[in-house]
C-alpha cells in the first residue's frame, strides 16, 4: 500500500505581491529549496520565500488535479484560500 503524501502549496514573496503554486511529495525539502534559491526559475527570480498555504493528498493524481485547478484560478481565489487558513500570511514552513 502506498502511504506517501503529496502536497499542493502556495508561496509568496515577502511583500505578498507575488504568488507561486506548486506540487511536491516532500514539502519540507521543496520549500527549503525555494527558500535557499537552490532551483533556478520563477521563485528564485521573484524572491518567493514564504509558504503561506498547503493542502495534503493521498495520491499524486488528486494533487496534480488540485494544483492545476488553483493555478487556473484568479489571484483573488488564491488570496481567499490563503486567508481562510492563514489570515496573517505567516510563513508556515516552521510548522511542518
Amino acid at each position: 500500500m502506498d502511504t506517501r503524501q503529496f502536497y499542493v502549496y502556495i508561496m509568496a514573496n515577502k511583500r505578498n505581491t507575488v504568488l507561486y503554486t506548486g506540487m511536491t511529495n516532500d514539502i519540507k525539502r521543496r520549500i527549503y529549496e525555494h527558500k535557499e534559491k537552490l532551483v533556478e526559475g520563477f521563485t528564485k527570480k521573484y524572491n518567493v520565500v514564504k509558504l503561506v498555504y498547503y493542502e495534503v493528498f493521498g495520491d499524486c493524481t488528486s494533487a496534480i488535479r488540485r494544483e492545476k485547478q488553483i493555478k487556473a484560478g484568479s489571484r483573488k481565489n488564491k488570496e481567499e484560500l490563503i486567508n481562510n487558513i492563514n489570515k496573517g500570511w505567516h510563513d508556515l514552513y516552521e510548522q511542518l
